[in-house]
């Protein structure tokens, strides 16, 4: 009905024009008192040769707009397969789709090439700075400096959260899913972060939460490890971290600043630093949107609960359909 009633309005005038025709034709025919039969007779010809010509007309619109819509999945190829035009004007149209479509193409495949010209250029530059990253690791053992250790932790974190970008936006994935030990990743994270929290003196409490947990280790890890460092960041000296299980959600909680209302809706979002963001002027924006990325992709979800000068609750849902990984 949707397609029929779009070929009438596309004839609306001349159907309207047929319309007149026939008034006019009957209202002369009465004038001129002309029998009745034969007026009849032709009016019904010209109804049977208007209704073919209709359904032709009808039929190959139909045709054309199936066409069309077949088009659409084909829609980035550079050059359209469109059906013969019907005329000069669909000609012209034609050929003004097929320049856009070239066009269009060639901007996608210069912005594709750029793209991946600085992936591979940062996915080298995350690469080679863990050697000099090392090489101040096996320095500072020899001559200890507990801050330049905590500030070494941190370009390790901005390292990791580069590599971790450049990967969310390849088209290949290296997840492999099993069951894991929710403590067992949660101490090798605070072990990762033990130096951050003794040299702010913040305090933490670690309830072993005894689940397993369906999921990929490394990026489980790496949402972990940037929710322990925000926490650690945002928690003044003296402060308190919590780490607990409640059900199949792991609770990550800080007696930091806080979040203000009006920011917490848009804390995912990529970019957005906020108030503290504003005020630390360090904030890039993009370990909270990192966080929801990879646990959309392993199937978990986050959320936040926070006010300002109370501290900020972050909870990771992990439970899941196992159904989805198989």
């Amino acid at each position: 009905m949707r397609v029929l009633g779009a070929y009438l309005r596309r004839h609306w005038k001349l159907l309207l024009l047929l319309a007149g025709c026939l008034g006019i034709c009957s209202a002369v025919f009465s004038l001129y008192d002309l029998p009745l039969e034969s007026v009849g007779y032709a009016f019904a010809l010209c109804l049977a040769l208007g209704l073919v010509l209709f359904a032709v007309g009808y039929v190959q619109f139909l045709r054309r707009h199936r066409e069309l819509e077949r088009l659409l999945v084909q829609v980035r190829e550079k050059v359209l397969p469109l059906p013969p035009p019907g005329g000069l004007l669909e000609e012209d149209y034609q050929a003004l789709c097929q320049a856009l479509a070239s066009e269009r193409a060639a901007l996608a495949l210069e912005d594709r090439n750029r793209l991946q010209d600085m992936t591979d250029y940062y996915t080298l530059w995350a690469h080679q700075i863990k050697t000099p990253i090392a090489a101040m690791h096996l320095l500072l053992q020899e001559e200890p400096r507990p801050e330049l250790e905590g500030e070494l932790l941190k370009i390790e974190q901005y390292v990791e959260m580069v590599l971790g970008y450049l990967r969310l936006g390849s088209a290949s994935t290296d997840y492999v899913f099993r069951d894991c030990g929710l403590d067992a990743l949660l101490r090798q994270s605070v072990r990762k972060y033990a130096r951050l929290f003794i040299l702010k003196k913040i305090s933490l409490d670690f309830q072993e939460t005894g689940k397993t947990v369906l999921t990929d280790e490394k990026w489980l890890c790496f949402v972990i490890e940037q929710l322990l460092s925000n926490a650690v960041k945002y928690t003044p000296e003296g402060g308190r971290v919590r780490i607990y299980g409640d059900g199949d959600t792991l609770v990550i909680a800080d007696s930091g600043i806080g979040i203000r209302p009006e920011d917490l809706p848009r804390v995912f979002e990529k970019g957005f630093t906020g108030f503290n963001g504003r005020e630390d002027k360090k904030s890039t924006g993009i370990g909270l949107y990192l966080c929801r990325q990879v646990l959309d992709r392993l199937g978990h979800d986050i959320s936040i609960a926070s006010r300002p000068g109370q501290g900020t609750l972050v909870r990771l849902d992990l439970s899941r359909d196992r159904k989805k990984v198989e």
